[in-house]
């Protein structure tokens, strides 16, 4: 009887169309899987037209439609789903990995301030005569223009002696209060939904090797699925089945190129073997890369400066420095404070005092923005994060790597299941009804 039924399979299947099929699921599932990558990544930046309303219209929508990037910049058009979602990634590596990384206190000292204190003194010691000039002129011209030139340069000297004290006494107070200046969460979501490429980067710079992975296996997957998939189409010889059958494949074909590469996030054995997604699998090596990143482009010493006086808490930070810069004016005026009192008034040696505080609170912080220096003090920022997400339960690796796509997901498959549509479409165009 079993003979019989094969006979009959054999003879009666229309074998152009049968086995076509598994090879059309196959390049349909590599295509999905390529195109998949090319729409997670691509554009950086959005490309279309932006209309006017079409954000607030957009609110109206349900939930998941509103997440489709084009409309997340109020037009038609597309932004790479990853890159749109710079900002939320953002939110959650901080939360994820950033904040059980390191407080902002030990970030600070990661960087040794006391190196940061040398370096501000090198590059604050040859301004000194400017600054004092600059606060002199406008405070007290006539008694700065008729001072002796020697006497001028002993206000310089006096100045530039006590400044490594002065210096230390600002990186000091900086450090205290680092936990109320610096918000790492605001300073690394702004930064990333400025620079999304940096958001690419992570994924591309430790996760090419898996992605490309990923596209082979869409072939192995949408093949193996097309398998069956003949079978049904022989078997029920409905014209419709097979672009039916298609939306399913494609769906499929995305879900598990997903899996593979997040799931399971600790290895685990399924029958007697042992699985892990691919990048959790290469958990300590992708610390490696993501630490160079975070080190050389999002938490540096130069973003700190310009977060600390920039930044919206900027005129807490200038406030502080110049409460730590008043009495330290005093102690370089010395001896000669009294003097200079009875010279100028007591108030207007007081609005000097004020004058030289706030005009150098903007000068302490500025070698922050030293590129090279901030380039040197990186390295710590990279060994202390490497460290740390290397440390990381895989988890929340996993959860920190897969945040910006999660909500979007359901384009990918729905991406996979349209294109898994056209395959049967094409394939019945081609080779015309089976049975």
């Amino acid at each position: 009887m079993a003979a019989l039924e094969i006979d009959w399979f054999l003879r009666d299947v229309d074998w152009p169309h049968f086995a076509t099929i598994p090879l059309f699921t196959g390049v349909v599932g590599w295509l999905i899987n390529w195109t998949g990558l090319i729409m997670l990544f691509n554009p950086i930046r959005f490309h279309g037209v932006r209309i006017p309303g079409m954000r607030e219209l957009a609110t109206v929508l349900p939930r998941k439609v509103q997440g489709v990037p084009g409309l997340l910049q109020g037009g038609i058009g597309w932004q790479g789903i990853i890159p749109a979602r710079a900002a939320k990634m953002g939110s959650i590596a901080v939360d994820k990995a950033i904040a059980k990384l390191g407080t902002p206190a030990e970030f600070y000292q990661q960087l040794e301030p006391e190196d940061i204190a040398e370096h501000i003194v090198a590059v604050f010691r040859p301004e000194v005569p400017d600054l004092v000039d600059e606060v002199m002129t406008r405070e007290r011209p006539r008694l700065w223009r008729d001072l002796p030139e020697p006497a001028k340069q002993a206000v310089y000297a006096r100045v530039q002696a006590q400044l490594p004290g002065i210096i230390r006494e600002v990186t000091d107070q900086i450090g205290i209060h680092i936990d109320q200046l610096l918000d790492p969460k605001i300073m690394v979501i702004d930064h990333f939904e400025r620079n999304p490429r940096l958001v690419v980067s992570i994924f591309r710079d430790f996760g090419q090797r898996e992605l490309n992975l990923m596209v082979n296996f869409g072939f192995v997957f949408g093949f193996l699925l097309g398998v069956p998939v003949a079978f049904a189409d022989h078997w029920f010889g409905q014209w419709w089945l097979l672009p039916v059958l298609g939306v399913i494949v494609g769906w499929l074909t995305n879900a598990l190129g997903m899996w593979l590469i997040f799931e399971p996030p600790e290895r685990r054995r399924i029958l007697g073997v042992p699985v892990q997604g691919l990048f959790p699998r290469r958990q300590a090596e992708a610390a490696e890369a993501y630490a160079q990143i975070i080190a050389d482009d999002v938490i540096t010493l130069e973003h700190i400066g310009d977060f600390l006086l920039d930044g919206p808490r900027g005129d807490r930070t200038r406030q502080m420095l110049a409460d730590a810069l008043r009495p330290a004016i005093d102690r370089a005026a010395g001896p000669l404070r009294g003097a200079v009192r009875v010279a100028v008034g007591g108030t207007s040696y007081d609005e000097i005092r004020e004058s030289v505080a706030q005009a150098a609170v903007g000068r302490t912080i500025t070698p922050f923005r030293d590129k090279d220096f901030s380039a040197q003090q990186a390295e710590k920022i990279r060994a202390l994060v490497a460290r740390r997400t290397a440390e990381l339960p895989p988890k929340d690796f996993v959860e920190m790597m897969r945040a910006a796509i999660r909500e979007d997901e359901w384009m990918l498959y729905a991406h996979g299941a349209i294109m898994g549509l056209a395959g049967g479409f094409l394939h019945l165009w081609i080779f015309g009804a089976g049975g």
